[in-house]
């Protein structure tokens, strides 16, 4: 009697992000035959020059700001030997420790995440990947491209992420002209940084670098910081940057930054120029999607070079999956995430529950944090969809006052008639975190007075959410 055995599918993954990493794991689950290439590093950009060394610079911002505003609290400084005498306190940064720091933890989350892709039997490949048709990769295996694994499978994920752009008016040196990726091999806090771009990345590092004790200027070549986040929220971010000394330059775009011995020189459309002493290029990124043979694969790009994907990550080849920022889909990690663990999903015929763009959090980690998800205030005045809006002030949380928060708001969106929740926004201290709920509420249509039946700690921050709902109780 002759007994056919069902082959294991073989998934071959292009990049080892957060997409690449999710679509490795779930697929080594699902017990596939599972080949991850990454030329870098596990964890791609995302973790090792980007978010997690990123975010844990502001980490360190964050901890030289709550010294400096312990006065507020009640908690005095006082100088060696004069136990009478209060002084304002002065916090010294070690910028050459914080960087070594922060890349030591990329690096830690890069190898921990590689042996739990080694535990879960995946096959690592080191080196440069390209596709070789819809079935297979070819991989540079060796610096010059001298020796090549071809790596067949019947599923591909492309998970290749995307780099800073770069204008040629302002080619960065490394140096002086940085990218965000080349920002932690600075040895001293920059004397004066200016950052070209005003929108996430431009805004995050500005917040942090002041924080840490650079003067910074913030050049935006639109009416405010932050033009595609919601208006209040960027109002309130705009109004703490100006008070807390960084100067912001709206309405003004560069049209050069060139290095000037030890200054660089912006030069502005309207002929002005402004000198500092280090210049971060933060306006935008491009996807890492040139000469990896996807377009003779029969992959489909939009008009920015992103790959076109549908909601579960497949392209326009049914073999072949990509996620990240590599795709039309949002940049962000959590979304690379659940795309990789969606592409594999629906590859090997497990269940699927498609991700509603709609629904995804995003968070901007600046001080304070700005956090939303769901539809937002413009699209309810625009009449896209109708809903009523109801803003609560976070200085009159109890909790607030107690940790001396001045500035922030809780922002809650509800379907009319319903009252279903259908969005929000956080602008607070820790908002990231602050978030979560309000994504559930989104994520299962709870309405407000569902919402508002949950008892909060009190006193608490989350407890701004209850009571915004609470005020929009639907009479019935």
């Amino acid at each position: 009697m002759a007994y056919e055995f069902e082959r294991t599918q073989r998934i071959a993954v292009l990049g080892g992000g957060p997409g690449g990493y999710e679509a490795a794991l779930a697929a080594a689950q699902l017990g596939a035959e599972v080949t991850l290439i990454e030329r870098a590093g596990v964890g791609g950009s995302a973790v090792l020059t980007d978010v997690v060394p990123s975010k844990s610079l502001i980490a360190t911002a964050e901890a030289s700001n709550a010294v400096k505003e312990a006065a507020d609290l009640g908690v005095q400084f006082y100088a060696k030997g004069d136990s009478e005498k209060a002084v304002k306190p002065s916090v010294a940064i070690n910028l050459a420790a914080v960087n070594k720091r922060l890349l030591g933890l990329a690096a830690q989350q890069s190898d921990d995440m590689r042996t739990n892709l080694i535990d879960a039997g995946v096959h690592l490949v080191h080196g440069e990947g390209r596709l070789d048709g819809p079935n297979a990769v070819i991989v540079a295996t060796a610096k010059g491209g001298t020796d090549f694994d071809r790596i067949e499978a019947d599923t591909l994920v492309v998970s290749v992420g995307a780099t800073p752009r770069i204008l040629p008016s302002a080619v960065p040196d490394g140096e002086r002209i940085l990218t965000w990726t080349q920002l932690y091999h600075l040895q001293q806090v920059p004397q004066h940084l200016i950052v070209v771009g005003s929108g996430v990345t431009g805004a995050e590092f500005a917040s942090a670098y002041r924080a840490l004790g650079a003067k910074v200027t913030l050049i935006s070549s639109r009416d405010q910081v932050l033009p595609g986040e919601d208006a209040d929220a960027a109002s309130v971010i705009e109004k703490v940057f100006k008070r807390n000394g960084m100067k912001v330059l709206n309405k003004s775009r560069a049209e050069s930054v060139v290095r000037d011995g030890d200054e660089v020189v912006a030069t502005l459309s309207d002929g002005r120029e402004v000198r500092g002493s280090h210049c971060l290029m933060a306006v935008g990124s491009v996807p890492n999607t040139h000469d990896l043979g996807l377009e003779q694969a029969g992959v489909q790009f939009s008009d920015s070079g992103h790959i076109r994907v549908n909601r579960v990550a497949r392209t326009s080849m049914p073999n072949i999956y990509a996620a990240g920022d590599c795709t039309t889909f949002p940049p962000l990690a959590s979304v690379a995430s659940m795309q990789g663990r969606t592409a594999v999903f629906h590859a090997m015929g497990d269940i699927v529950n498609p991700p509603e763009l709609r629904n995804i959090t995003s968070n901007i980690f600046t001080q304070p944090e700005i956090a939303a998800v769901g539809w937002t205030q413009k699209e309810i005045e625009d009449g896209v969809v109708p809903g009523v809006v109801y803003k609560l002030p976070l200085a009159s949380n109890p909790r607030a006052k107690m940790m001396g928060i001045r500035d922030g708001f809780v922002k809650l969106f509800a379907s009319n008639g319903s009252g279903a929740i259908i969005g929000g926004v956080i602008v607070a201290p820790k908002a990231s975190e602050l978030i979560f709920p309000l994504a559930l509420a989104v994520e299962h249509r709870l309405t407000v007075d569902q919402f508002a039946e949950a008892f909060p700690v009190y006193p608490s921050l989350s407890g701004s959410l209850t009571d915004a709902a609470r005020a929009m109780h639907v009479v019935r």
